[in-house]
């Protein structure tokens, strides 16, 4: 199981968009950069984000140095279906099916379309 059992809070979602937009690994530094275009940040407070991340186990660090190197420990959509898993699971089978009822009362038609499609691709991924 996926270990979320919160969403993330704003600036731990743009430090985690920063990090699933890169080709690799990041630095403290190099996502404090990163996000000193759009945020007036401190370095401390970049690290804290990263570490507080990493003890949460959404994200993955090894040691380079003397610094420690970041990479997302899942991709953006693994996270939000294992968020979305785990916000259902908490409800009784009654509550589940009505919170997705809900949900998909409020669908578009292209997403419900999407949705038929998804559906359609598991279920042949689970007959084979």
């Amino acid at each position: 199981m996926w270990p979320f059992g919160t969403s993330l809070g704003d600036l731990e979602r743009a430090v985690m968009d920063v990090l699933w937009d890169s080709d690799g690994q990041l630095s403290v530094r190099d996502v404090h950069e990163r996000l000193g275009k759009d945020r007036d940040l401190a370095y401390t407070t970049v690290m804290t984000v990263l570490d507080r991340l990493a003890k949460k186990k959404v994200v993955t660090r090894v040691r380079d140095g003397r610094a420690w190197q970041y990479s997302p420990a899942a991709t953006r959509e693994e996270m939000t279906a294992a968020t979305m898993r785990g916000s259902l699971e908490a409800l009784d089978a009654d509550d589940r099916k009505a919170a997705m009822l809900h949900f998909l009362g409020e669908a578009s038609a292209g997403e419900i379309a999407d949705l038929r499609a998804a559906l359609t691709e598991v279920t042949e991924q689970q007959s084979s």
